[in-house]
């Protein structure tokens, strides 16, 4: 097998943290990012960058196309569990895989099944007016094209971190606080150059490191064990010896 010295590394460890990016989720259909047909690279009619579209600045100044553009652009409602998602719950289930540390706002790995996920940048399941701090779900937002407003007349807005708002802060130590207690620390589908979250990973204590990505990184170097795949492959050859 191609990674069997890896994988048993996996397997001979019961404290594993899973820190993972945009890849994980690409084989579900969600693009990434900063790839060739990344989100960013997408023309939009608006004249802007994606990074204003996403930001609060923007959020403040035009409510409906920041609505517009998030739910045209963000929204996973139909996407599926990949293979990566699915092999992460099983190392849940068997007591090996102790939290996961996603950057995505997707939920997949909530529709996985998996309990013990630390949102660093929010979600898309979660709503609330941002007056009355009312809550709202997915399906009541995502039934709309435009702007959604409460009883209250204040905007409902998604759960996630934008452009220039604070990471959430008791889930960010809680992250933290997983890395550096896990024995094993697998980092998955991400280019590591969103910081703060980036930088989480230097938390990690152990010498069992495994980076999975199909392209280089800045922090190559930091990992004991790395993995130029799809992380795909990898799960896949994974689950046949689960």
């Amino acid at each position: 097998m191609k990674y069997k010295e890896i994988i048993d590394i996996i397997l001979d460890s019961n404290n594993i943290v899973f820190f993972g990016g945009a890849g994980v989720s690409t084989e579900s259909g969600i693009p990434d990012f900063r790839s060739a047909t990344g989100l960013y690279n997408r023309k939009n009619d608006t004249g802007y960058p994606p990074e204003y579209l996403l930001s609060h600045d923007f959020l403040v100044e035009n409510e409906e196309g920041f609505s517009r553009y998030y739910k045209e652009n963000l929204t996973s409602e139909n996407a599926k569990p990949n293979i990566t998602h699915k092999v992460l719950r099983k190392l849940e289930k068997m007591g090996k895989l102790k939290a996961i540390v996603t950057q995505n706002i997707d939920s997949l790995h909530q529709k996985a099944g998996s309990e013990n996920v630390y949102e660093i940048h929010g979600n898309l399941r979660d709503f609330y007016c941002v007056k009355c701090g009312k809550t709202y779900d997915e399906k009541e937002v995502f039934s709309t094209s435009g702007a959604n407003y409460c009883d209250c007349g204040g905007y409902i807005r998604p759960d996630v971190t934008l452009y220039g708002e604070g990471l959430p802060e008791q889930t960010i130590a809680q992250a933290i606080n997983a890395i550096a207690r896990a024995d094993v620390l697998i980092i998955g589908g991400t280019s590591l150059v969103v910081y703060p979250a980036a930088s989480f990973i230097n938390y990690y204590q152990g010498n069992k490191v495994i980076l999975i990505n199909q392209e280089a990184t800045s922090r190559d170097g930091f990992a004991n064990y790395l993995v130029r795949d799809s992380l795909g492959n990898f799960f896949r050859e994974l689950d046949e010896r689960l």
